[in-house]
């Protein structure tokens, strides 16, 4: 807790220890010029607040409550704007007054300028985070970036206090209340060498940078203007290509070739051809099982891909939203979300194997089973790039034929057992397979929500999600949440399971960058009472393992966990249950059924195969620059189809999904028929 000031006559907001050293010093521990400051709110964690200053300086602050998170935004930004205002104008402001940020009906202090002791509504504000960036300090001061400087000095200042700590716990003796052995300590000494040596690579990789940049143009680049990102509100006359500047028309100008020469057969294409009913999803006759090798390998360090990273990263703010930044097209996956999707089912005969538990219990823990072995091959393991962004309108079909001998019975080892329902089946159809059909559509583009639909008729199963991937910015790494949730339907056991999906995070995305899941999900059926709940543990700062998962199953009316797992989600997961049995299972022996789908030839135009073809056969080539051009036109004309219906005031019509409360149903479920 902190005791908070914000002076409106100075425009400055400082904060003390605590109300008593403040009235002991009036000097502050700290203090923030609200000139031309943002204050946004965050939700990094509950009633967080962020006020970015003019010089570079951040305090992230958390209020108690949601009204008076939002009482404090609103004195800040008045108080920020009026500084900016005066500021602008060269003027004083004659206004003489402080506010003291007490909410309406509270009892100020007896303080002349209006303080407020942030404990009078429980743990209020917390300053989380105070820091400088010395990017936005060159810039405040109008240093050139090639000189770097400043950081050199902080740098020095920083290994200079470090040895003094190393010394000073040295220094410490070997028994007593607090020796050079303490435990925090040592972390402490590890840490704080750990963060100078990233903090060096850091530096060098910016001085690496710079002289590149310095060689290829021969001038000195400001921070502000080093590079320009292409896009629809970019007003530069310079397009950044995979680490070099290329000349190109400007923005508006790129426009016109990306949407002109085809305008008619890419209106036509973009356009839902809504006289296709929705069973377009099961006409399976065409389809071939994929051959299309997916393996993707690691980025790996490459000094050419380096500079374009450390520009997007000089162009960011943390928190802030990357759904409308331009990635640079060599970190992208040969695949598109929506079939990243699909991949999620690359184990079906698991996905099946849930409807054949012959109790509730079985059903669920069936169903985690298959949820704990599905990121594996959805994700590709941890290799650290992203699928394409879906186009509005874009749809993606498969299928599989899954072996009957290959759904087995719950916790049977590898005996393969058909259950009972199937013995009618067989007598009707001979077939030796289930047929698993699959459908994804991108529904909207801003905000970016996709949505898919999976069906066994032979099981009566199906199931139906919508996820919104919304992508925040992170200092070293990005986060990208998964917003909203899927339902599995049992039909026969009128069951349904509504499940949600953990965020992925891309981390050290300087250097070698690798992914990992984070994030508590759950798994509720309120039929039966039962429900899972299952946790990605992300890798901690120092030690610890990466990519564990622990899972826990239980019977909500008893109280009583039935079932736990733990492992690691791309390795080996054990299942212990309630009778004291176990079981193993190791994701990367698992055989994976290859998907059906059709050939690209027979693919309608907003097909992700088909859509995405050039995109995919140039980044299979290595010419990044093809594959940025042909991005670069489909995402062209997603935009001008955006301002074409905004001015005729038409919104999209998705083909096979439809809005319902806040989520999105498959238009003809298995439920329906």
């Amino acid at each position: 807790n902190r005791y908070f000031v914000l002076d409106f006559e100075t425009g400055v907001l400082q904060y003390f220890m605590n109300e008593q050293t403040k009235n002991q010093s009036p000097k502050p521990r700290g203090a923030l010029s609200l000139a031309g400051a943002i204050i946004s709110p965050s939700d990094e964690v509950p009633h967080m607040l962020v006020v970015y200053s003019a010089n570079g300086e951040m305090y992230k602050l958390r209020a108690a409550d949601a009204k008076e998170k939002q009482y404090w935004i609103t004195q800040l930004r008045s108080c920020a704007k009026h500084h900016k205002e005066s500021d602008s104008k060269s003027i004083s402001s004659s206004r003489s007054r402080s506010s003291s940020l007490l909410p309406p009906g509270t009892v100020n202090s007896a303080s002349p300028s209006g303080q407020k002791h942030m404990n009078q509504s429980g743990p209020t504000v917390v300053t989380i985070t105070h820091h400088k960036s010395p990017a936005a300090a060159r810039r405040a001061k109008s240093q050139r970036s090639g000189q770097l400087h400043e950081v050199r000095e902080i740098m020095s200042q920083a290994e200079g206090q470090q040895k003094n700590l190393v010394q000073a716990i040295e220094a410490l003796p070997n028994s007593g209340p607090l020796t050079a052995l303490d435990q925090d300590l040592l972390l402490l000494k590890a840490t704080s060498a750990a963060t100078l040596s990233c903090l060096g690579e850091c530096l060098s990789l910016l001085q690496q940078s710079m002289h590149q940049v310095g060689q290829q143009h021969n001038r000195t680049l400001s921070s502000e203007g080093i590079l320009g990102w292409p896009g629809p509100k970019s007003h530069s006359t310079e397009q950044l290509k995979n680490g070099a500047l290329s000349s190109l028309s400007s923005a508006s100008a790129n426009i016109t070739w990306a949407i002109v020469p085809s305008a008619a057969q890419d209106a036509q294409a973009l356009q839902p051809n809504t006289e296709h009913s929705a069973s377009e999803l099961i006409l399976v006759e065409d389809e071939m099982t994929d051959t299309e090798d997916n393996e993707e390998e690691d980025l790996g360090v490459m000094d050419d891909q380096r500079s374009v990273i450390l520009h997007l990263i000089s162009q960011l703010k943390l928190g802030m939203d990357l759904t409308r930044v331009v990635l640079p097209t060599f970190i992208l996956e040969k695949r598109s979300l929506l079939e990243m999707y699909a991949n999620f089912m690359a184990h079906p005969d698991l996905f099946l194997s849930i409807a054949a538990g012959a109790t509730p219990e079985e059903r669920i823990i069936c169903f985690v089973e298959y949820y704990l072995t599905a990121f594996h091959e959805g994700r590709k393991g941890a290799v650290a790039k992203k699928p394409y962004n879906p186009i509005i309108g874009e749809t993606f079909h498969c299928s599989w034929d899954v072996p009957k001998d290959k759904v087995k019975a719950f916790r049977t080892n590898g005996a393969s057992t058909v259950p009972k329902a199937s013995a009618k089946e067989l007598g009707q159809d001979q077939s030796p397979c289930y047929k698993l059909r699959f459908v994804a559509e991108q529904v909207s583009h801003h905000p970016p929500v996709s949505c898919f639909y999976c069906e066994c008729k032979e099981k009566k199963m199906c199931v139906n999600a919508h996820v919104w991937t919304k992508s925040k910015f992170m200092g070293m790494s990005i986060g990208v949440s998964m917003v909203g949730e899927g339902v599995l339907h049992l039909l026969e056991h009128e069951e349904e399971y509504v499940f949600t999906l953990p965020s992925a995070y891309a981390r050290s995305i300087l250097t070698i960058p690798w992914v990992e899941l984070g994030g508590k999900v759950n798994i509720n059926c309120a039929r039966t009472g039962y429900s899972a709940t299952v946790t990605f543990h992300t890798k901690p700062f120092y030690g610890g393992k990466v990519h564990r998962v622990t899972a826990e199953v239980k019977h909500n009316p008893t109280n009583t966990i039935v079932c736990k797992a733990q492992g690691e989600w791309n390795g080996t997961l054990e299942f212990t249950y309630s009778n004291g049995d176990t079981k193993v299972i190791d994701t990367t022996k698992l055989p994976v059924i290859r998907k059906k789908i059709r050939p690209i030839a027979n693919q309608g135009p907003l097909e992700s195969r088909h859509l995405w073809q050039h995109v995919t056969n140039s980044l299979k080539e290595g010419n990044i620059d093809a594959a940025t051009e042909h991005k670069h036109r489909l995402e062209e004309r997603q935009r001008a189809e955006e301002r074409q219906r905004a001015a005729l005031a038409t919104p999209w019509k998705p083909k096979y999904f439809a809005k319902e409360g806040d989520g999105w149903l498959y238009v003809n479920p298995l439920w329906k028929t």
